[in-house]
């Protein structure tokens, strides 16, 4: 059984990653209506990754012996006027998304609950992936995204990639 802290943080935890599936669904949903496929291809990828990343913490809960929770997911209030407000946003989001892994790794490491830290390393390297892929989008964008023929570049980058499923073992 689960100290009742981490319990309680790993299933808010997977409202928030749902919630992050919710929101780069929504990205890829605005990209799609301004004809950029590869950047809704990006999206509804990371979408499918974050409902993953929920999937796993509902696993390990119930390895544990702890009763899963599913809880409202919001929806996105996120106003998307220019193609690069999805990318800031998303930024934005991993970024808050690494503070709340990195708490539930802090409390588990208070309470020496070194099996929940030792789930939780992958996420912790998951997040840094996260936030450098985020980031290096901003980028890109800034850099090319006023040049149309830049622009259907970068979106071909986008639509080439792929899904693949994470290779945690519980």
């Amino acid at each position: 059984m689960l100290d009742i802290k981490i319990s309680n943080l790993l299933n808010d935890q997977i409202n928030k990653e749902l919630y992050s599936a919710y929101l780069y669904l929504y990205f890829s949903n605005y990209y799609e209506e301004q004809g950029l496929s590869g950047f809704a291809n990006w999206y509804r990828i990371q979408a499918q990754e974050e409902r993953d990343h929920a999937m796993l913490m509902r696993q390990y809960l119930l390895n544990n012996s702890e009763k899963v929770i599913l809880k409202q997911i919001d929806e996105p209030k996120i106003e998307l006027k220019k193609n690069i407000d999805a990318l800031k946003a998303g930024l934005d989001h991993e970024k808050y998304v690494t503070e709340l892994i990195n708490n539930i790794y802090l409390v588990a490491y208070e309470i020496k609950d070194f099996r929940t830290m030792q789930f939780l390393d992958w996420f912790v390297k998951e997040q840094g992936e996260e936030e450098t892929n985020a980031d290096n989008l901003v980028k890109k964008m800034e850099m090319f995204g006023d040049d149309a023929k830049s622009l259907y570049l970068l979106d071909q980058e986008l639509a080439s990639r792929l899904y693949s499923a994470p290779s945690l073992v519980l």
